[in-house]
């Protein structure tokens, strides 16, 4: 009788304990379920783009052809594929001899079409070589790493094509004064594609960057100047350019192929304010700001470079910048029409 007794009080204890074990148990199973790791996009990119993408931003940016190696070829060899991509109205007026005219929009889509590999270079041809300069950033984080932009466009093909003349000014007062302390590093901007790999990523950031247009990215001289304290303004020169040519006050020095990686100044960029990439005409910053947008990044690159600002003193200094009247700056070869 005592042994029953006990039994049923042991049962009675079983049966309020079990549900907590239970309880216990499904907790225990919750907590070693595998947590997904979360992914930081933004670093995923920068080092796809440092590492395997090539790190174009700090080691070959810009790459740009003349237009001399160009007709050279055209007339020649053949071997280059130069693609026309102002209007199709322009490029009926003329254009570099064999070129083939596409639409920015649609150039992906055209090489889409081509073995890049079969040519010794793709050229891309614009007015002034500032939008080429773009879509060859893009291009060249796109894997095609024998595309080139045309240096100054159909501007320097044939003076009948001159688009940076009449858009040079040597009105801008520039300072000579010690360049600002770069910003303590921040954080990369925040990106959020979906994906999980660093080439994944990149495919979608340059076609998020592509679709929006070159205009997304093209700011004048007269809107910066006119209130350069709404922009984080970055000469994209040497040192000793910033300091001896001058430079628009305020503006921070970031020396290229330098600078702009992860292990120096990348991160002291603000991911709140509008950034101006500004070079000598434009071309440079152009493929930077491309590269910089494609990180989640709001930035431009100042339309025609200095050549807006102080052309004459850019002249003067014997610094790169467009002259109508020289034959190596505008070469006046034959076109189609």
């Amino acid at each position: 009788m005592k042994h029953h007794k006990l039994f049923k009080q042991y049962a009675v204890t079983l049966l309020l304990i079990l549900p907590l074990l239970v309880f216990t148990s499904a907790c225990s199973d919750d907590d070693d379920d595998p947590v997904t790791p979360t992914i930081n996009e933004a670093e995923l990119l920068v080092a796809e783009l440092e590492g395997a993408n090539g790190d174009y931003l700090n080691t070959s940016c810009p790459a740009i052809v003349k237009a001399d190696a160009v007709y050279e070829d055209v007339t020649g060899t053949k071997t280059f594929h130069v693609i026309d991509i102002r209007a199709a109205a322009d490029y009926d007026l003329g254009h570099v001899p064999t070129s083939v005219n596409v639409n920015s929009a649609d150039i992906f889509t055209h090489m889409a079409t081509i073995n890049a590999a079969d040519y010794d270079k793709i050229v891309i041809v614009c007015y002034t070589g500032q939008t080429a300069g773009w879509v060859v950033g893009l291009m060249r984080m796109s894997g095609i790493t024998n595309v080139y932009s045309m240096k100054y466009g159909m501007s320097s093909w044939h003076s009948d094509f001159d688009k940076i003349t009449p858009n040079k000014g040597s009105s801008a007062s520039f300072v000579t004064t010690a360049a600002p302390a770069k910003p303590a590093a921040g954080s990369l901007p925040a990106i959020s594609t979906g994906k999980s790999t660093g080439a994944e990523i990149l495919a979608d950031r340059v076609a998020a960057v592509h679709a929006n247009g070159f205009g997304a990215v093209a700011i004048t001289a007269t809107e910066v100047l006119s209130a350069p304290d709404q922009y984080f303004i970055i000469n994209y020169w040497s040192e000793g350019d910033y300091l001896g040519i001058g430079h628009i006050d305020g503006s921070y020095q970031y020396t290229p192929k330098v600078d702009l990686k992860l292990s120096a100044a990348l991160m002291t960029l603000p991911t709140n304010k509008t950034i101006v990439v500004y070079c000598y005409t434009g071309q440079t910053s152009a493929n930077v700001a491309a590269i910089l947008s494609v990180l989640g990044y709001d930035a431009k690159t100042l339309k025609f470079g200095t050549q807006a600002m102080i052309w004459q003193t850019m002249i003067d200094a014997g610094k790169t910048a467009y002259n109508a009247d020289n034959d190596h700056d505008c070469w006046g070869f034959d076109y189609e029409k």
